[in-house]
């Protein structure tokens, strides 16, 4: 078997593999921070090509964990395509934030890696070739790229319904304090990251001080009228575990978050949707310095649901990295698992060729195992 890739070793990372009850309590130590992404770090887990070695080296139940081998049981032979209804935009790895369960490895330090106003053009050509309903704009932080408001109005001028994945502390900065009032007039979805409706679990995944700001943004949000149950100013929350866990996207834990969130802090939001972490970059890193992965890889092989195979995000959407590349979804674009399909076939967004995207398998890898654990889990939320 392979050997994990390491780093130096880490005085205050846990001993043993943590639990959802282990991470409930005070560590009695400071959580460490990162303010670098690992591709700064010059990390031996920064290339995707390490990761999903990684990922096909882990043993669950004495075998490989096999995705295909998985969908064949469940009657799928194939993963194939549904029509086309997501057109999602990875617009940079750029962020003001390191996140230390990103699955994009952004970051501050990622500045040269935001999408061009040419590649834009060409997903503007290609989306109008498309039936897609929606565009998904993601990041690092979207806003960031110079070029986020025209591509808004380029695809609300189309009647797209426009999505902006926000880490809500962008809308602190000078660039985006009229952010909630000009995404508000074009009635833009915002999908925030807030994992935890207190504060220690926030702030231990998305660094100090990050609940507080995250609130401000939300009583932005509020005021320019998000959360209030307007169908045009929808606010949506996208939670995930602190840990190696999966969490549960009961009706009833929306309804809580609701009444906590508005009774201690004064804010509203319209939905919560939770999002399992995936074993990619900076999670991956945090599970093997854990010695977390084995377990976690089981977690979610064991929690393998077919039910959520027909609604997999990857079956109706088309996500384009920042340099122009084509993926089946997001995680496969960090893994860099380009589109599949015959000796030839484009593989960047200027050469968009719709009907050889649809006819084309979905690629798999382990990493998928993420997507059908439990309700399953897509950028959407919850697939089953």
């Amino acid at each position: 078997m392979t050997a994990l890739p390491t780093r130096p070793s880490n005085p205050e990372a846990p001993s043993k593999v943590e639990t959802p009850r282990d991470l409930a309590k005070p560590t009695g130590q400071p959580i460490r921070r990162r303010n670098l992404s690992l591709k700064a770090e010059n990390a031996s887990l920064a290339p995707p090509s390490v990761q999903l070695r990684v990922l096909g080296d882990v043993m669950v139940g004495g075998e490989h964990p096999n995705f295909d081998a998985k969908l064949r049981s469940a009657g799928w032979a194939t993963l194939e395509r549904a029509p086309l209804e997501v057109f999602q935009i990875n617009l940079g790895k750029l962020c003001n934030m390191t996140c230390r369960h990103c699955h994009v490895d952004a970051g501050p330090d990622r500045t040269e890696e935001v999408m061009s106003r040419e590649t834009i053009d060409a997903c503007l050509r290609a989306l109008d070739r498309t039936s897609a309903h929606t565009v998904d704009l993601t990041g690092g932080a979207p806003e960031l790229n110079p070029h986020f408001r025209d591509l808004v109005d380029e695809a609300v001028a189309r009647r797209k319904h426009v999505i902006d994945r926000c880490n809500l502390t962008i809308l602190l900065t000078r660039q985006g304090q009229d952010l909630p009032a000009w995404l508000g007039a074009r009635g833009v979805e915002v999908v925030s990251s807030l994992p935890h409706s207190g504060r220690r679990h926030t702030d231990q995944q998305r660094g100090d001080g990050t609940f507080e700001k995250s609130i401000e943004a939300m009583r932005r949000l509020n005021e320019a009228g998000y959360g209030q149950g307007d169908p045009r100013r929808v606010l949506t929350l996208m939670a995930n575990a602190s840990g190696a866990f999966l969490l549960k996207n009961a009706a009833d834990q929306e309804a809580e978050w609701k009444s906590t969130l508005k009774r201690r802090y004064g804010v509203t939001f319209d939905r919560r949707i939770v999002l399992n972490n995936m074993p990619i970059a900076r999670f991956l890193e945090s599970l093997v310095e854990t010695g977390s992965l084995t377990p976690y890889m089981e977690t979610l092989v064991r929690a393998f649901n077919p039910a959520t195979i027909g609604q997999l995000m990857c079956r109706n959407t088309l996500s384009i990295s920042w340099d122009g590349f084509v993926y089946d979804c997001d995680f496969n674009q960090m893994l860099d698992l380009k589109v599949a399909g015959r000796e030839g076939m484009p593989q960047r967004i200027e050469d968009f060729d719709p009907e050889a995207f649809t006819a084309q398998r979905v690629r798999t890898a382990p990493h998928c195992f993420g997507c059908t654990a439990g309700a399953g889990s897509s950028c959407g939320g919850a697939t089953s």
